[in-house]
Protein backbone atom coordinates (compact mmCIF):
# COMPACT_ATOMS: atom_id res chain seq x y z
CA UNK A 1 0.00 0.00 0.00
CA UNK A 2 1.33 3.95 -0.57
CA UNK A 3 0.09 6.92 1.33
CA UNK A 4 -0.50 10.07 0.27
CA UNK A 5 -0.39 13.19 2.42
CA UNK A 6 -1.17 16.62 1.50
CA UNK A 7 -4.06 18.85 0.52
CA UNK A 8 -7.68 18.01 -0.72
CA UNK A 9 -9.25 21.41 -2.23
CA UNK A 10 -11.91 23.16 -4.10
CA UNK A 11 -10.04 25.21 -6.65
CA UNK A 12 -11.19 27.85 -8.92
CA UNK A 13 -8.90 27.96 -11.85
CA UNK A 14 -9.24 30.21 -14.95
CA UNK A 15 -7.90 28.89 -18.61
CA UNK A 16 -8.20 31.08 -21.65
CA UNK A 17 -10.92 29.01 -22.33
CA UNK A 18 -12.61 28.11 -19.64
CA UNK A 19 -13.25 28.64 -16.06
CA UNK A 20 -13.76 26.01 -13.61
CA UNK A 21 -15.18 26.62 -10.23
CA UNK A 22 -15.41 24.68 -6.95
CA UNK A 23 -13.59 21.39 -8.49
CA UNK A 24 -12.23 19.06 -6.81
CA UNK A 25 -8.52 19.44 -6.82
CA UNK A 26 -5.00 20.15 -4.42
CA UNK A 27 -2.03 17.99 -4.72
CA UNK A 28 -2.71 15.08 -2.46
CA UNK A 29 -6.00 14.46 -4.84
CA UNK A 30 -4.00 14.59 -8.12
CA UNK A 31 -0.91 12.69 -6.54
CA UNK A 32 -3.14 9.84 -5.15
CA UNK A 33 -5.48 9.57 -8.08
CA UNK A 34 -2.57 9.22 -10.28
CA UNK A 35 -0.78 6.72 -8.06
CA UNK A 36 -4.13 4.79 -7.88
CA UNK A 37 -3.46 2.95 -11.40
CA UNK A 38 -1.03 1.20 -9.91
CA UNK A 39 -1.14 0.16 -6.09
CA UNK A 40 -3.55 0.90 -3.32
CA UNK A 41 -3.79 4.46 -2.51
CA UNK A 42 -4.68 5.88 1.10
CA UNK A 43 -4.84 9.74 1.64
CA UNK A 44 -4.50 11.89 4.29
CA UNK A 45 -6.40 14.86 4.03
CA UNK A 46 -8.95 16.90 6.10
CA UNK A 47 -11.79 19.18 3.62
CA UNK A 48 -14.71 20.92 5.35
CA UNK A 49 -18.32 20.50 6.06
CA UNK A 50 -18.50 22.36 2.52
CA UNK A 51 -17.01 19.80 0.64
CA UNK A 52 -19.44 18.14 -2.05
CA UNK A 53 -20.65 14.55 -1.51
CA UNK A 54 -19.76 14.15 -5.04
CA UNK A 55 -16.14 14.90 -4.90
CA UNK A 56 -16.16 12.27 -2.07
CA UNK A 57 -18.07 9.65 -4.03
CA UNK A 58 -14.70 9.95 -6.97
CA UNK A 59 -12.46 9.98 -4.18
CA UNK A 60 -13.57 6.93 -2.62
CA UNK A 61 -14.15 4.96 -5.64
CA UNK A 62 -10.34 5.27 -7.00
CA UNK A 63 -9.02 5.74 -2.98
CA UNK A 64 -8.69 4.55 0.93
CA UNK A 65 -10.29 7.31 2.56
CA UNK A 66 -9.51 6.21 6.37
CA UNK A 67 -7.48 9.31 6.59
CA UNK A 68 -9.66 11.76 5.42
CA UNK A 69 -10.96 14.27 8.18
CA UNK A 70 -14.07 16.11 7.54
CA UNK A 71 -13.60 19.13 10.08
CA UNK A 72 -15.99 21.87 10.88
CA UNK A 73 -14.91 24.92 8.49
CA UNK A 74 -14.94 25.39 5.29
CA UNK A 75 -12.31 23.58 2.92
CA UNK A 76 -9.20 24.53 1.60
CA UNK A 77 -9.74 26.60 -1.92
CA UNK A 78 -7.04 27.53 -4.24
CA UNK A 79 -8.06 30.12 -6.84
CA UNK A 80 -5.35 30.84 -9.74
CA UNK A 81 -5.59 32.17 -13.67
CA UNK A 82 -3.31 31.09 -16.61
CA UNK A 83 -1.52 33.21 -18.92
CA UNK A 84 -2.54 32.80 -22.71
CA UNK A 85 0.72 30.48 -23.03
CA UNK A 86 -0.72 27.82 -20.46
CA UNK A 87 2.83 28.23 -19.23
CA UNK A 88 2.57 30.90 -16.20
CA UNK A 89 0.05 30.41 -13.24
CA UNK A 90 -0.65 33.30 -10.91
CA UNK A 91 -2.32 33.06 -7.73
CA UNK A 92 -4.93 35.17 -7.18
CA UNK A 93 -6.31 33.39 -3.67
CA UNK A 94 -5.47 31.43 -1.66
CA UNK A 95 -7.85 30.02 1.14
CA UNK A 96 -6.03 27.45 3.99
CA UNK A 97 -9.38 27.06 5.93
CA UNK A 98 -9.31 23.92 7.94
CA UNK A 99 -6.15 23.00 7.00
CA UNK A 100 -4.86 25.79 8.44
CA UNK A 101 -5.08 23.95 11.92
CA UNK A 102 -5.04 20.61 10.81
CA UNK A 103 -2.71 17.57 13.01
CA UNK A 104 -2.90 14.89 10.87
CA UNK A 105 -2.11 11.17 12.20
CA UNK A 106 -1.83 8.16 10.41
CA UNK A 107 -4.66 5.81 10.52
CA UNK A 108 -3.51 2.17 11.97
CA UNK A 109 -4.13 0.25 8.20
CA UNK A 110 -1.59 2.76 6.67
CA UNK A 111 1.10 2.75 9.54
CA UNK A 112 2.47 -0.52 7.35
CA UNK A 113 2.73 1.58 4.14
CA UNK A 114 6.30 0.58 2.99
CA UNK A 115 6.07 3.84 0.35
CA UNK A 116 5.20 6.98 1.59
CA UNK A 117 4.74 10.23 -0.50
CA UNK A 118 4.30 13.80 1.23
CA UNK A 119 2.89 16.12 -1.27
CA UNK A 120 3.50 19.86 -1.34
CA UNK A 121 1.99 20.28 2.28
CA UNK A 122 3.58 22.53 5.41
CA UNK A 123 7.18 20.86 5.51
CA UNK A 124 6.91 20.80 9.57
CA UNK A 125 3.82 18.42 9.23
CA UNK A 126 5.33 16.24 6.53
CA UNK A 127 8.58 15.82 8.85
CA UNK A 128 6.34 14.59 11.76
CA UNK A 129 4.15 12.28 9.77
CA UNK A 130 6.64 10.36 8.20
CA UNK A 131 7.66 9.38 11.81
CA UNK A 132 4.46 7.74 12.56
CA UNK A 133 5.09 5.16 9.58
CA UNK A 134 6.45 1.26 11.24
CA UNK A 135 9.08 0.69 8.21
CA UNK A 136 9.31 3.15 4.99
CA UNK A 137 11.17 1.49 2.44
CA UNK A 138 10.80 4.67 0.19
CA UNK A 139 9.28 8.04 1.08
CA UNK A 140 9.60 11.08 -1.16
CA UNK A 141 8.24 14.93 -0.95
CA UNK A 142 7.41 17.75 -2.94
CA UNK A 143 7.51 21.37 -2.38
CA UNK A 144 6.11 24.77 -3.70
CA UNK A 145 7.49 28.43 -3.40
CA UNK A 146 5.16 29.65 -0.96
CA UNK A 147 6.85 27.12 1.78
CA UNK A 148 10.18 27.56 0.29
CA UNK A 149 9.42 31.59 0.86
CA UNK A 150 7.78 30.84 4.60
CA UNK A 151 9.78 28.13 6.06
CA UNK A 152 12.74 27.66 3.95
CA UNK A 153 14.62 25.54 6.91
CA UNK A 154 12.02 23.63 7.61
CA UNK A 155 12.16 22.69 4.01
CA UNK A 156 15.86 21.67 4.26
CA UNK A 157 15.05 19.51 7.18
CA UNK A 158 12.38 17.84 5.33
CA UNK A 159 14.44 17.04 2.25
CA UNK A 160 16.85 15.42 5.62
CA UNK A 161 13.89 13.06 6.11
CA UNK A 162 12.89 11.74 2.73
CA UNK A 163 14.55 9.27 0.36
CA UNK A 164 13.78 11.68 -2.60
CA UNK A 165 12.50 15.14 -3.27
CA UNK A 166 10.24 15.55 -6.61
CA UNK A 167 10.42 19.60 -7.22
CA UNK A 168 10.15 22.13 -10.51
CA UNK A 169 12.94 23.70 -11.95
CA UNK A 170 12.22 27.45 -10.57
CA UNK A 171 11.36 26.29 -7.53
CA UNK A 172 14.72 24.15 -7.38
CA UNK A 173 16.48 27.24 -8.15
CA UNK A 174 14.26 28.84 -5.61
CA UNK A 175 15.69 26.78 -2.61
CA UNK A 176 19.13 26.27 -3.28
CA UNK A 177 20.09 29.72 -4.27
CA UNK A 178 21.36 28.22 -7.20
CA UNK A 179 21.01 28.99 -11.34
CA UNK A 180 22.26 25.96 -12.83
CA UNK A 181 19.95 22.78 -12.26
CA UNK A 182 22.90 19.88 -11.73
CA UNK A 183 24.04 22.33 -9.09
CA UNK A 184 20.63 22.63 -7.48
CA UNK A 185 19.94 18.97 -7.58
CA UNK A 186 23.92 18.57 -5.66
CA UNK A 187 23.29 20.92 -3.28
CA UNK A 188 19.52 18.78 -1.99
CA UNK A 189 21.79 15.50 -2.17
CA UNK A 190 23.88 17.11 -0.15
CA UNK A 191 20.85 17.96 2.33
CA UNK A 192 20.09 14.50 2.55
CA UNK A 193 18.23 13.31 -0.58
CA UNK A 194 19.73 10.80 -1.78
CA UNK A 195 17.20 11.29 -5.27
CA UNK A 196 15.98 14.34 -6.57
CA UNK A 197 13.81 14.85 -9.49
CA UNK A 198 13.50 18.30 -11.48
CA UNK A 199 10.07 18.93 -13.05
CA UNK A 200 10.34 20.96 -16.74
CA UNK A 201 7.13 21.23 -17.15
CA UNK A 202 6.62 20.14 -20.97
CA UNK A 203 10.20 19.77 -21.76
CA UNK A 204 10.09 16.75 -19.18
CA UNK A 205 12.55 16.03 -16.33
CA UNK A 206 16.10 15.35 -14.53
CA UNK A 207 16.48 12.76 -12.40
CA UNK A 208 19.57 12.67 -9.89
CA UNK A 209 21.37 10.05 -8.32
CA UNK A 210 24.90 10.00 -6.90
CA UNK A 211 26.92 10.51 -10.21
CA UNK A 212 24.01 9.87 -12.29
CA UNK A 213 21.69 12.01 -14.65
CA UNK A 214 18.78 10.80 -15.96
CA UNK A 215 17.48 12.94 -18.61
CA UNK A 216 13.49 12.27 -19.72
CA UNK A 217 11.49 14.15 -22.17
CA UNK A 218 7.87 15.25 -21.83
CA UNK A 219 5.42 13.64 -24.02
CA UNK A 220 4.61 15.37 -26.95
CA UNK A 221 1.10 16.61 -27.32
CA UNK A 222 -0.85 19.03 -29.42
CA UNK A 223 -3.74 19.78 -27.23
CA UNK A 224 -3.04 20.72 -23.79
CA UNK A 225 -5.93 22.64 -22.00
CA UNK A 226 -5.24 22.55 -18.11
CA UNK A 227 -1.99 22.09 -16.79
CA UNK A 228 -3.16 22.15 -12.93
CA UNK A 229 -2.20 19.39 -11.22
CA UNK A 230 0.44 17.69 -13.97
CA UNK A 231 3.50 17.88 -11.48
CA UNK A 232 1.06 16.10 -8.56
CA UNK A 233 0.08 13.54 -11.28
CA UNK A 234 3.98 12.66 -12.22
CA UNK A 235 5.00 12.34 -8.90
CA UNK A 236 2.04 10.27 -7.83
CA UNK A 237 2.80 8.13 -10.82
CA UNK A 238 6.26 8.01 -10.32
CA UNK A 239 5.74 6.51 -6.67
CA UNK A 240 2.97 4.33 -7.38
CA UNK A 241 4.57 2.44 -10.21
CA UNK A 242 7.31 2.16 -7.53
CA UNK A 243 5.03 1.33 -4.82
CA UNK A 244 3.71 -1.75 -7.30
CA UNK A 245 7.28 -3.00 -7.70
CA UNK A 246 8.18 -3.02 -4.29
CA UNK A 247 11.53 -1.95 -5.65
CA UNK A 248 13.68 1.04 -5.53
CA UNK A 249 16.29 -0.14 -7.98
CA UNK A 250 17.68 2.63 -10.03
CA UNK A 251 16.34 0.77 -13.44
CA UNK A 252 13.02 0.84 -11.49
CA UNK A 253 13.05 4.39 -10.96
CA UNK A 254 14.14 5.49 -14.18
CA UNK A 255 10.95 3.67 -15.02
CA UNK A 256 8.90 5.45 -12.48
CA UNK A 257 9.78 8.64 -14.33
CA UNK A 258 8.57 8.05 -17.65
CA UNK A 259 5.37 6.37 -15.97
CA UNK A 260 5.65 10.04 -14.46
CA UNK A 261 5.96 11.62 -17.81
CA UNK A 262 3.41 9.77 -19.12
CA UNK A 263 0.51 10.54 -16.56
CA UNK A 264 1.28 13.84 -16.24
CA UNK A 265 0.44 13.83 -19.82
CA UNK A 266 -2.99 12.81 -19.29
CA UNK A 267 -3.63 14.99 -16.55
CA UNK A 268 -3.45 18.47 -19.27
CA UNK A 269 -5.24 16.60 -21.80
CA UNK A 270 -8.76 17.84 -19.81
CA UNK A 271 -10.04 19.79 -17.30
CA UNK A 272 -9.44 19.52 -13.57
CA UNK A 273 -9.35 15.91 -12.69
CA UNK A 274 -10.97 14.59 -15.83
CA UNK A 275 -7.86 13.53 -17.64
CA UNK A 276 -6.96 11.17 -14.52
CA UNK A 277 -10.36 9.90 -14.10
CA UNK A 278 -10.95 9.13 -17.73
CA UNK A 279 -8.22 7.08 -17.75
CA UNK A 280 -8.54 2.99 -19.23
CA UNK A 281 -7.73 -0.39 -19.33
CA UNK A 282 -4.81 -0.40 -21.21
CA UNK A 283 -4.12 3.48 -21.96
CA UNK A 284 -0.98 4.02 -19.98
CA UNK A 285 0.48 1.18 -21.60
CA UNK A 286 -0.12 1.67 -25.25
CA UNK A 287 1.21 5.52 -24.43
CA UNK A 288 4.28 4.04 -22.70
CA UNK A 289 4.98 2.00 -25.90
CA UNK A 290 4.60 5.50 -27.83
CA UNK A 291 6.37 6.94 -25.82
CA UNK A 292 9.54 4.78 -26.21
CA UNK A 293 9.09 4.99 -29.77
CA UNK A 294 9.82 8.47 -29.55
CA UNK A 295 12.61 8.43 -27.65
CA UNK A 296 14.57 5.63 -29.11
CA UNK A 297 17.03 6.27 -32.19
Amino acid sequence: MLTVFGSTALDTIRTPKKTLKNVLGGAATFAAISASNFVDTGLIAVVGKDFPKQHHKTLSKYLNLEGLSIKNGKTFRYDGKYDDTLSTRSTLKTELNVLADFKPTVPEEYRKSQFVYLANNDPEQNTALIKEFDKVKFSMCDTIDFWISTKRDAVIKMIKSVDAVVINDEEAKLLTKEFNLIKCAKKMMQWGAKYVIIKKGEHGSLMFYDDVIFPTAGFSLEDVVDPTGAGDSFAGAMIGYLASKKSTSLSEIKKAVVYGNVLGSFAVERYGLDGLLNIKNGDITKRVKMYEKMIRF
